[in-house]
């Protein structure tokens, strides 16, 4: 049996500080809709409860021993996630069609899962303190949590929301994005906290005042500096226009009703295509500010509403439609729509590749099709992260128990290698949905050339939760780690244009059928991290490990 005695040493005061710290980190993320941007400020402090409860001594006065920080790590950790995502739950009663109680079992698993790596981190702190004291421990703070957000991705394949993300809308903490990735913004921030309780812990010390207020002038001083390097810095002119379809139709236990027939769906999204809305957002749907256009007359290459703009590009999203690239209904309507339009197109669809080995015959993928502005299909792309539980279920032969409760889940199989696709002397990179959140693996679509990226997502599962927020955030640090223009086909929202600074430039409306024309340019330049990745990441964990090891030693010394 599990004994939770040692724990009646830690003062209520620490678990407290434990679940503030966690509510704190919940706070700068999207919790229903957008996030305001001055809620974004509370990362600043998010850490600073959880760090000290793990630097705090226990009832008899004694440090923290490493089981007991990781106690109150873990409860720090499934909290946050908790808040964080609790959005599995709808998507897995309401979208998905499981019992209410299933659902909710299925979010406190997997947040007692993944609070295991807030437990990590403060093992990792506790045994700093122990092994250098407290003002050293704080020293490796940020390099402590960075290595875990790695992990995160890394281990479990699931890097949702860093800390860094929350700051997607600091112009000059971006910066570092092109250099680091999400984990520089993460390390700056997890090291401003730890600084906060630097500051308390030395503020009686002589000339420390005064050293910390010259630090500060120094850093707003850059700061404004850095503003205005910003301000002068604009992407490639917008020389291209792209359409982007929104279709906006229900998705998994939602979809009830008669059901259009195949060609009914290609019929609206081809009508779609070719006509696009004259009402758009200039800037990220329900954020207070932005504005709504109107487009009350024809544009330069319009004469009226009856004839279709002219585009560069149609992006179809991944949605539930019907779409077989075996299907020769499929393949005549895309070839017909890329040349009515003049334009190639990438489109959402389920890929069959010939299996003598499954049952069926074939080989299902989650694939993204290109067409050339001749009809032809000219490559394909399938999608290699597949959402667990979703798209595959990991490991299914230990999941017998369960048999009925996976009969709807995919069962894609993931693609061999990233495509990008060129024509007209551009090359396009498409992501798909949940591979967003994987910043060293959206690089190498730079890699490959790519001066444009595609990211086809549905959306729908997630409902009016802070899912599509955050996912859409995480979207437009890849814009900024790449240094791309990002053209974004959403099923239901939010399907935008966002420049490579990560700013959504022009959007469509939530859960509303329409198309999104817009203007965006090709970047031919190859950032830091799109040509080494997690190079500052894995800096950071071996400083980690290194640490670590000296506390090790100590112990066997």
């Amino acid at each position: 049996m599990l004994d939770f005695r040692p724990m009646r040493l830690i003062p209520l005061r620490l678990w407290a500080m434990a679940v503030l710290s966690a509510v704190l980190q919940v706070l700068p993320f999207p919790i229903a809709g957008p996030v305001p941007v001055w809620r974004t400020t509370v990362c600043w402090i998010a850490l600073l409860p959880l760090i000290w409860a793990i630097l705090a001594n226990d009832k008899n006065d004694n440090p923290l021993t490493l089981r007991r920080a990781a106690a109150l790590g873990y409860l720090c950790g499934f909290v946050w996630y908790l808040g964080n995502c609790y959005w599995i739950y709808q998507t897995m009663y309401l979208y998905g069609g499981l019992a209410k109680p299933i659902a909710a079992g299925i979010l406190i698993l997997f947040c007692l899962y993944l609070g295991l790596y807030h437990a990590l981190f403060s093992t990792l702190l506790a045994a700093f303190r122990n092994r250098f004291g407290r003002q050293l421990a704080l020293v490796f703070v940020p390099f402590a949590w960075v290595a875990v957000e790695l992990a995160r991705a890394r281990i479990t394949g699931l890097p949702w929301d860093l800390l860094g993300i929350a700051q997607v809308d600091n112009p000059m903490l971006t910066r570092l994005a092109p250099i680091t990735g999400a984990y520089g913004l993460s390390f700056v921030i997890a090291a401003v906290n730890a600084l906060w309780l630097v500051r308390i812990r030395l503020r009686e010390r002589r000339y420390t005042r005064p050293a910390l207020t010259v630090a500060g002038v120094i850093i707003v001083v850059v700061y404004i500096l850095g503003l205005r390097l910003i301000a002068n810095a604009k992407p490639s002119p917008t020389a291209a226009t792209a359409t982007l379809v929104q279709e906006n139709l229900e998705v998994g236990a939602a979809n009830t009703g008669p059901q259009p027939t195949t060609q009914q769906f290609l019929d609206s999204f081809s009508y779609l295509s070719r006509y696009p809305s004259k009402r758009f957002l200039l800037g990220t749907p329900e954020l207070p500010g932005t504005q709504t256009v109107y487009l009350l007359r024809p544009r330069a290459d319009e004469s009226d509403d009856t004839i279709p703009a002219a585009t560069n590009l149609i992006v179809w999203p991944e949605s539930p439609a019907p779409f077989e690239d075996i299907d020769p209904q499929f393949r005549s309507a895309m070839s017909a729509l890329a040349r009515s339009a003049q334009a190639p197109i990438i489109v959402g669809n389920i890929g069959f590749q010939p299996n003598p080995a499954n049952k069926s015959g074939y080989t299902p993928y989650n694939r993204a099709s290109f067409i050339n502005s001749d009809g032809a299909f000219a490559g394909h792309y399938d999608k290699m992260h597949l959402v667990p539980f979703g798209e595959y279920v990991p490991f299914r032969e230990f999941f017998f128990f369960a048999k009925n409760l996976l009969n709807e889940v995919g069962t894609f199989e993931p693609g061999a290698q990233r495509t990008v696709f060129s024509t007209g002397g551009h090359t396009y990179g498409v992501f798909i949905c949940y591979e967003s959140i994987f910043g060293d693996e959206i690089r190498h679509l730079t890699q490959q050339g790519a001066d444009v990226l595609i990211n086809i997502s549905n959306d729908g599962w997630y409902g009016d939760t802070s899912a599509a927020w955050q996912h859409l955030n995480m979207v437009r640090m890849r814009a900024i780690e790449n240094h791309r223009w990002i053209l974004r086909a959403t099923n239901t929202g939010v399907t935008a244009a966002i420049n490579p600074f990560g700013r959504v430039v022009s959007a469509l409306p939530r859960h509303l059928r329409s198309s999104l024309r817009v203007h965006f340019g090709y970047e031919h330049d190859l950032t830091f991290y799109a040509a080494h990745g997690d190079l500052f990441a894995y800096a950071c964990a071996l400083v980690t490990a290194l640490g670590l090891a000296l506390s090790l030693k100590s112990k066997f010394t």
